[in-house]
């Protein structure tokens, strides 16, 4: 874990961080825009088009994925009382249990000396700071896949083709995202006692939901926990190789390969769902929003991988002319 990748001083800026999870996020969304315009060509389709889409689906989709976040992640009272009553959050990375100053809670968080516990410092703009965490994946899709529908009709470009030139990089991001949340220690998984069992630092937020929940003591190592967060990465890395290579060239037809990456998509997060343990919303007592996404998602990928495409069949090849025997 190391939520800071980099900090240094620069004249007439002064500090200059790199946290963790913004950092990894914005190679993400880097790598998979230069791969979109790279091959944006062999679709016919422009590149200058394609960079507009790549610019405004990534604002529209971290504002869906934050929105998301606030509201099914089971945070939004704390975003709330962070801006009404800061001594109602609790300070999940403090460095203590129990203070008698602030300067023993670490970071800036303050000290309650009438119940010696740490608590962060009022923010009414916390839920707006994304560098610390907290977006989730699907509702940034939705929300940039939104605003793809209104370009493509505006620039009177087909969606579906943009949606199989943007599938299979959306995955590569992906990989690059869930990497900075396992440097950021969010997206944890549960209890193991496997050989992939890892371990995040004392005062952590992995390690502060298991003394809640009084399975350790303070000051005593977590046990520990699947990686999720590397579950999901390595797995996109993978289905973004087998949809690039092999099911991008093998298209039957328009939205095909969207379908392909969609399925296998939601069929993954379904699986690494089950082994999360991070406060994330369940709805119906056992289903995990993301998963009742995935469960959508699934529906629509048959119909984009089974439906039939008119623009396959004007695109089939024309008979041969008649010879003149």
């Amino acid at each position: 874990m190391k939520p800071l990748l980099a900090k240094f001083v620069l004249p007439l800026l002064g500090d200059v961080t790199f946290p963790a999870y913004f950092t990894f996020l914005t190679l993400g969304l880097l790598f998979a825009a230069i791969l979109t315009i790279r091959e944006s060509k062999k679709l016919d389709l422009d590149p200058d088009d394609i960079i507009d889409i790549n610019l405004y689906m990534t604002i529209f989709g971290v504002i869906g994925s934050r929105i998301l976040h606030v509201f099914v992640d089971g945070h939004l009272q704390d975003y709330v009382n962070l801006c009404i009553d800061p001594l109602k959050v609790p300070a999940i990375d403090a460095l203590v249990s129990r203070c008698n100053t602030a300067a023993e809670c670490g970071y800036d968080y303050l000290c309650d000396t009438a119940r010696h516990v740490c608590y962060p410092p009022r923010d009414c703009l916390a839920w707006a700071k994304l560098w610390r965490g907290g977006l989730v994946y699907y509702g940034g899709l939705i929300m940039a896949t939104a605003y793809a529908v209104y370009f493509t009709r505006k620039a009177k470009i087909r969606f579906l083709r943009v949606a199989d030139l943007a599938a299979p990089a959306i995955l590569l991001g992906l990989f690059f995202g869930r990497l900075g949340c396992y440097l950021n220690g969010c997206c944890y998984g549960k209890v193991t006692h496997s050989l992939f069992g890892v371990r995040f630092p004392i005062g952590s937020s992995p390690w502060r939901a298991q003394f809640d929940a009084h399975q350790i003591m303070a000051g005593q190592q977590m046990l520990p926990v699947h990686p999720t967060q590397l579950y999901e990465s390595l797995g996109c890395l993978l289905l973004f190789g087998v949809t690039y290579l092999f099911v991008r060239p093998r298209k039957r037809q328009e939205g095909f390969v969207a379908g392909a990456c969609l399925m296998l998509y939601a069929v993954l997060r379904i699986l690494v769902e089950i082994w999360r343990d991070d406060e994330r919303g369940v709805l119906f007592g056992f289903l995990s929003t993301s998963q009742i996404i995935s469960l959508a998602g699934i529906g629509l990928a048959l119909w984009l991988l089974w439906r039939k495409d008119p623009y396959a069949v004007a695109a089939s090849p024309l008979p041969a002319p008649p010879s003149d025997k």
